[in-house]
């Protein structure tokens, strides 16, 4: 039975081969060389206490359209308001409705790091993130089962100067990260495959990774009592999409998540 992932990386291989043509590697690799120093991602992630990292997200195929007619610098201005210390962006057009203008938008409204929120299946989306603007990929394991292929994409992104966020969803995914020796490793507690939600996945999987890479909770993160226990279980960051962009305010939903509601008032 094909997956939810299965129809994504089937269009998204198909995309790349498609923008490849249009903008060969040798292109985008020149682009890259002007794209300017890239913003400390790793090190946003493990600045003291709970990181958020903030995501623009305008859908999601489980859940459908959330924002379609989103400006992607005004959220962006707002999480970096509420106290957000990283940016996700999703690219994937297709599925979230997403695009690499919608990154460099949210970029050039913020001094916050961005990290490509994508379906990384080809080295070729290394070099177009690092053209675009970004300054971390996504790196899912369930996406790319080879571990040669893997290695080859970590590899790409550590050329190009981008941390690389390395996804798991399992103890059997998480062993496989560790074949690349990750810096920083996120849990993703909706599996892909089904896009069900398993909110206790970070936590239970905090105690096997090493207390020297950073770890990211991933997806199901909605009230600041989930972030507590988070943090009691030793995880460094969250990231966090659907929660803030359904709100009305979303510096305000992101302080809330981060206990420090009111210290800060809007006046916009």
């Amino acid at each position: 039975m094909e997956t939810y992932l299965d129809k994504i990386l089937e269009r998204t291989r198909a995309r790349v081969e498609l923008t490849r043509r249009e903008r060969p590697f040798e292109e985008l690799d020149r682009e890259s060389r002007n794209a300017g120093p890239t913003r400390d991602f790793a090190g946003a992630i493990r600045a003291e206490g709970m990181s958020l990292i903030a995501e623009v997200k305008r859908r999601s195929p489980s859940k459908g359209v959330i924002q379609a007619s989103v400006d992607p610098a005004e959220v962006a201005d707002a999480y970096e308001r509420g106290g957000a210390r990283a940016l996700s962006v999703l690219t994937e057009p297709e599925f979230f409705s997403g695009s690499l203008d919608d990154l460099a938008r949210a970029r050039q409204a913020t001094t916050l790091p961005v990290l490509r929120k994508d379906f990384v299946v080809d080295p070729y989306q290394i070099v177009e993130a690092r053209a675009g603007g970004a300054d971390a990929v996504l790196l899912i394991v369930a996406a790319i089962p080879d571990p040669v292929a893997f290695a080859e994409l970590a590899d790409a992104a550590a050329h190009y100067g981008l941390a690389a966020l390395v996804e798991v969803h399992s103890e059997w995914e998480l062993d496989a990260a560790f074949e690349i020796a990750p810096d920083l490793v996120g849990v993703n507690q909706r599996d892909l495959r089904t896009f069900d939600v398993d909110e206790g996945l970070a936590i239970r999987l905090r105690p096997r990774i090493p207390a020297d890479v950073a770890t990211v909770a991933e997806s199901g993160i909605t009230d600041r009592a989930g972030v507590e226990a988070l943090e009691e279980a030793g995880v460094d960051a969250m990231l966090v999409g659907e929660t803030l962009m359904r709100a009305g305010d979303p510096a305000r939903a992101a302080r809330e998540l981060l206990g420090i509601a009111g210290d800060e008032e809007d006046h916009d």
